[in-house]
């Protein structure tokens, strides 16, 4: 089984491993971890995503991520990205992306795999 300081960024079945970890460990990553539903809705927001983007404490389960958290990836370019390889099946996707929570021209670099329920999970780093 991966420890935490196994888990990077970059390493091939992110998302497998990371829900392989107990919540508090992936909390503890030093890059953000989203977990969304099928329907977009909020399953799992990483204390290192709220502190990491700004979001700080505000509520996040149950949410819907693009309609109420993050409207600024509301976009063709991030959501319907998202939605077209969950469309296609398997995917592995990452880009880069401007724009964060608190800071609108802070550079971040996102990665999207799918979850085990259907859904996807998606990783921001921020340099």
């Amino acid at each position: 089984m991966n420890t935490q300081s196994q888990i990077t960024f970059d390493m091939a079945g992110l998302a497998n491993a990371v829900e392989r970890l107990p919540a508090d460990a992936v909390d503890a990553l030093p890059f953000g971890s989203v977990r969304l539903d099928p329907q977009g809705l909020v399953t799992f927001y990483s204390a290192a995503e709220a502190k990491l983007s700004g979001y700080g404490a505000r509520p996040a389960l149950g949410r819907s991520f693009f309609a109420e958290m993050a409207p600024c990836m509301d976009t063709s370019m991030f959501r319907g990205r998202i939605e077209r390889a969950m469309a296609a099946g398997k995917y592995d996707m990452e880009f880069g992306w401007i724009g964060d929570f608190s800071d609108r021209l802070r550079q971040l670099q996102v990665r999207v795999q799918p979850a085990s329920d259907g859904g996807c999970w998606i990783f921001i780093r921020r340099d």
